[in-house]
């Protein structure tokens, strides 16, 4: 290879070559960036020899050799023009590269730190002599672009004012990785238009200054009142306040009604007060340690949420600010999944009514992988809302991490949003109306191009992680500097009274007349709609007040339960179904005339039609939601012609209530959270997230932990949100076996959520239609079957689905004497079937099999009704395929032991377990050992 470009290099060395052009461009791009050509030319270029005769290129160790720099001095003199020409067409796209490395590069030698604490490093693609121009063509006259000025041409050293102007001052701008031009040249035309710095008026310039006067205020007044408590101030990023101000009051211009935050603790306790109008004597209450819930734990005060009214140009916009944990970046999703929710409910496909502000830490949205996730979704069908505005307040340190080598592995902390071409603007925090502009731009490019954006607002934080702490023990540097660095309040009032805006004793006075608007416990949110428009709520009304009960009517009219199945059968003329597919729908027509029993996934879609018919919206999203991760749903039908999908719970009747199923990406956390959100905004519809195992729902713990289980109690937050999780032991190992039923149960108290485990069709049918018609909102967590899916014996009919109901508990099927019953097992789940067949075989008449189907709330009145069915009862066990350690044992005995001692004295003592002995891991990895160990724990259940 390398003698093969020797031998090229050799003919391009004289001017008859015929790649003269081509070689001499593959030079000009190794000068500018080496890595941008191939492996075997930047080899050959890296040994030439520099030669002394030709211009500098400013490069350190760039070799030059004399035959490309001949080349290059009579190429410009080919084609009949003139040496000087040609010198001159090749320096005006010199300008146009120098313009193009501003756009690309300019932001990092931009002034965003307010403490000038970043190190600045040399950019040498912003040098004039990178791009082969000198000090001596500065009064030379250029063209400037179509998209730079407004005109055409201008001498070189007005245009690198204005490349300094725009792109090196107050903000940084990455667009450049944008690959839509459309979205690249608006933004460069907002930003090059007015130099990144509009003039803004008196009346304009004075408000800023008052937001800025609340955010400081505050934070004092706090300091004074409860000095070392922690409220995680704003100190350091005050221009927080007068930019979400702005971001809602320009929103509500383009029509938004409502404006969904999520943020962690830092300035939560600001933007209450000084934007959604939380009253500052609540606020002392809550310093006071007053008790504000009426019931449940309740949390700390910067874990909060809160919701008002605010007057915009455009109207009155909702604001609601959602509750979260201490898991920093976990809100993230959870405010998508509330937007989108909201603009269903409002039929915003576009989301122009709605908007998402997610506020982020700089560590948390650099370190968490949730962001990445969060981000992956902001373009796919089941999740996109339109576009989010993510703003972070950038205190340049995590905790006490300040090194960007151990925070991260990139420049910014912005950087993960590149993944999805997101613009990032980086602004110093001490400039508040380079702060109100870029706010502008990020409105105005959302409302545009409907995709994420990102303001990075670079501050510092005053007094370290929380009031608490002392920062200097760990940033010594940083703080000494913080002592004496001015507010961005106090800056900013210099500047306005050296432009004679306002006067030195008038800003005193802003100060005074918000202190004392505090003292009198008045809102200090000037925008703040008293009497505020309830049609912008969610109505939770009708699910307030109610006891808790396990029972519901979910009976459903034989005839129009009929009717709903034929007409999910109906296929498109036209429309080609794969032939396993077309089977299933051939085998459910029949199954709707009553001929073959129902099986698990016609049941199932069966109770969506019926929920659908009463009013009620479903939403079901999973990694194989649409066919099923074990091929029983198919919901979703694709023509084999060309790939076009049909849907049949969307075409069930005119004006129905909507209905979306959709295949998630490949996320748990995400996509989990997303639909918590989504669930906590529409409680007039059945929300369903399906793990593709149960086992997978580790990757979403946090959720599960932090808001699922502990909302309601922690926030008074409710929640009706359904989990499919699939569960059993198949022999398919430790990760697919468990849906870790037992953290399910260590979490429940409270009557905060519901753990069901249905083994036949018609129990799904009715569990899935008392989640919706019940006018209770719990979380509902099914351990769903992979076997019992085409199980010959978990099978219902239709009279059972019209008829019956969702029983908690499943009594014996089998003709027995109750007399004669000795023995009684207790179990869930398909280990059933494994102890009947066992029975049958062994003809056990001494023994009943009772199927707990509801193992939290646990019905122990019922239970115990179903023991003094049996006089004569000896022992009872509990069996599972679990290993003791895990499954419902543990979390379960007490209730069992209580209930058999209520019946008969001693009984529940020696209640018995039958079960996998106590293991690290879920499951064994080996079918023989699988198989092994499920006959003895059935064998065990019957004879120990």
């Amino acid at each position: 290879m390398q003698e093969g470009i020797m031998e090229l290099m050799r003919q391009t060395s004289h001017m008859s070559g015929g790649n003269v052009h081509y070689v001499e461009d593959l030079y000009e791009q190794y000068l500018n960036e080496p890595t941008s050509i191939p492996d075997e030319w930047r080899g050959y270029f890296d040994q030439l020899p520099a030669y002394e005769g030709a211009p500098s290129h400013d490069i350190p160790l760039a070799p030059v050799r004399e035959e490309f720099y001949n080349i290059g001095q009579q190429r410009r003199t080919l084609g009949g023009g003139s040496s000087s020409e040609g010198a001159e067409n090749k320096k005006q796209v010199r300008v146009l590269q120098l313009i193009n490395a501003y756009r690309f590069r300019g932001h990092q030698q931009a002034d965003i730190d307010p403490l000038g604490l970043r190190s600045s490093q040399r950019v040498p693609d912003l040098d004039l002599s990178f791009h082969q121009l000198s000090k001596s063509d500065m009064d030379t006259e250029f063209q400037t672009g179509s998209m730079f000025m407004g005109k055409d041409s201008a001498p070189l050293k007005e245009i690198v004012d204005a490349l300094q102007q725009t792109y090196c001052r107050s903000i940084g701008c990455e667009f450049m990785h944008i690959v839509n031009t459309e979205e690249k040249r608006w933004l460069q035309q907002r930003f090059e238009s007015v130099r990144s710095r509009p003039k803004y008026s008196n009346e304009v310039r004075r408000h800023i200054f008052e937001r800025l006067t609340a955010a400081e205020g505050l934070e004092n007044y706090l300091a004074s009142k409860y000095p070392g408590t922690k409220r995680f101030g704003l100190e350091g990023g005050e221009s927080f306040i007068p930019l979400v101000d702005e971001m809602i009051q320009r929103a509500g211009n383009y029509g938004t009604r409502e404006v969904v935050i999520g943020m962690a603790h830092r300035g939560r306790l600001n933007l209450l007060v000084n934007i959604l109008g939380k009253s500052p004597s609540e606020l002392i209450d809550e310093f006071d340690g007053k008790k504000m819930l009426e019931r449940g734990s309740g949390d700390v005060k910067y874990h909060q949420g809160f919701s008002s009214n605010v007057m915009t140009p455009g109207g009155e916009v909702h604001l609601a600010l959602a509750f979260n944990p201490s898991h920093l970046e976990i809100v993230s999703p959870v405010v998508e999944g509330s937007v989108r929710a909201r603009q269903d409910r409002r039929k915003d496909a576009e989301g122009d009514q709605v908007l998402p502000l997610v506020v982020h830490g700089d560590a948390a949205f650099a370190g968490q992988g949730v962001v990445m996730e969060t981000f992956q979704m902001s373009q796919t069908r089941a999740y996109k809302t339109g576009g989010t505005i993510h703003l972070i307040i950038n205190n340049q340190v995590g905790f006490t991490t300040s090194r960007p080598d151990d925070a991260r592995s990139t420049e910014y902390c912005t950087d993960i949003a590149k993944m999805v071409q997101a613009p990032i603007l980086h602004v110093n925090g001490d400039d508040p109306e380079a702060v109100i502009h870029v706010t502008q731009v990020a409105i105005d490019y959302r409302q545009q191009f409907k995709r994420d954006v990102v303001i990075d607002l670079v501050c510092y934080r005053r007094r370290g992680h929380n009031e608490a702490d002392e920062p200097s023990a760990t940033q010594p540097l940083m703080y000494q500097k913080i002592k004496s660095h001015k507010t961005s309040r106090a800056l900013y009032a210099e500047q306005l009274v050296r432009d004679g805006v306002i006067g030195e004793d008038e800003a005193k006075t802003f100060v005074d007349e918000y202190r004392d608007s505090l003292d009198k416990g008045n809102h200090v949110a000037n925008a703040l709609v008293k009497q505020p428009n309830q049609s912008l709520f969610v109505d939770w009304t009708p699910y307030l007040g109610h006891e808790w009960t396990g029972v519901a009517d979910t009976t459903f009219n034989m005839k129009r339960l009929q009717e709903l199945a034929t007409v999910m059968c109906e296929v498109p003329e036209d429309y080609e179904v794969q032939r396993q597919v077309a089977k299933v729908y051939e085998d459910r027509r029949k199954m709707a005339a009553g001929s073959l029993a129902l099986n698990w996934g016609f049941a199932e879609t069966l109770s969506y039609a019926t929920i659908l018919d009463e009013g009620f919206g479903v939403r079901i999203t999973g990694q194989d939601a649409g066919r099923g991760t074990f091929s029983h749903r198919h919901a979703v039908l694709h023509n084999q012609k060309n790939g076009d999908t049909w849907t049949p719970l969307q075409h069930m009747k005119e004006s129905q209530p909507d209905f979306l199923i959709r295949d998630s990406y490949l996320s748990e956390e995400a996509v989990l959270a997303f639909e918590y959100g989504y669930s906590t905004t529409r409680p007039d519809s059945l929300v369903i997230w399906e793990a593709q195992f149960g086992d997978f729902a580790n990757g979403a713990q946090v959720v599960i932990d932090q808001f699922i289980s502990s909302g309601e109690t922690k926030w008074a937050r409710l929640c009706g949100l359904t989990l499919l999780l699939p569960h059993g032991y198949e022999g398919q190992g430790p990760e697919h076996s468990s849906a870790r039923l037992e953290r399910f149960l260590q979490l429940c108290a409270e009557h905060n959520m519901q753990v069901c485990m249905p083994t036949t069709p018609a129990q799904i049918f009715h569990l899935l239609r008392r989640q919706s018609v019940r006018p209770i909102r719990k979380p509902l967590i099914i351990m769903s079957p992979k076997s019992l899916l085409r199980h010959k014996d978990a099978t219902s009919t239709l009279e059972e689905l019209a008829e019956g109901t969702f029983n908690m508990i499943l009594p014996d099927q089998a003709e027995l004497a109750a007399e004669d019953v000795k023995r009684l097992i207790l179990c869930s789940g398909k280990v059933y079937y494994d102890l009947a067949n066992y029975r049958n075989e062994n003809e056990r008449r001494d023994t009943a099999i009772l199927r707990v189907e509801q193992l939290y709330p646990f019905p122990e009145e019922l239970l115990q009704s179903m023991f003094e069915q049996y006089p004569n009862l000896e022992k009872v066990v509990w069996c599972q395929e679990e290993p003791q350690n895990q499954g419902a044992w543990y979390q379960s005995q007490h209730h069992m032991r209580k209930t058999a001692d209520a019946v008969k004295a001693g009984l529940g003592r020696d209640l018995s377990f039958a079960g996998r002995a106590a293991s690290a891991a879920p499951a064994a990895g080996y079918m023989a050992v699988h198989v092994e160990q499920q006959r003895q724990l059935v064998d065990d259940a019957f004879n120990q």
